[in-house]
């Protein structure tokens, strides 16, 4: 079972590509979408389509994990960043995936078994699930295998619902 994994942005989105098999997780890929800070709001949202579209394409997932939205601090941040989530999972929604969302607590116990594990703690399970020699990078990318192994994770969870 191929599972994507998407930590949202519009400047930066992460994904990460993983399979299931059994209890183990093989490693396919990770990467981030980038757009440039000189396009229009508008134009960043399209690109962010367009890629995660070749991605879906390319991968052709069976799971579609996204990190739900946490923000207290910068509400025009988490108001552009809940655009382009919206964005992300109309993506998905096109492809007829089925969505799975996940609070960065769950992430955390998912992966640590500790709500509290911090961003390293948490890099270093996905290089030792994934069986990889280092830390994917960047971040963004690291969290979205991470997103993806918490789907897999509780996948047998969620055919119940």
């Amino acid at each position: 079972m191929i599972i994507l994994g998407v930590d949202p942005g519009y400047a930066i989105t992460g994904y990460g590509v993983i399979e299931k098999l059994g209890n183990k997780y093989k490693y396919l890929a990770h990467g981030v979408i980038t757009t440039d800070s000189s396009l229009n709001f508008q134009e960043r949202l399209k690109i962010n389509h367009e890629e995660l579209n070749k991605i879906i394409k390319q991968y052709k997932p069976e799971l579609f994990s996204i990190e739900e939205l946490f923000f207290a601090k910068n509400t025009k941040t988490a108001i552009n960043v809940a655009q382009a989530r919206g964005v992300i999972i109309l993506t998905a929604l096109q492809n007829n995936l089925k969505i799975y969302e996940y609070t960065p607590l769950q992430i955390k116990q998912a992966l640590t078994g500790y709500g509290r594990a911090d961003k390293n703690q948490i890099q270093q399970m996905v290089k030792i699930l994934l069986n990889l020699k280092a830390i994917p990078k960047p971040d963004d990318a690291a969290d979205a295998l991470a997103i993806a192994i918490t789907c897999g994770n509780s996948y047998k969870s969620l055919l119940n619902k």
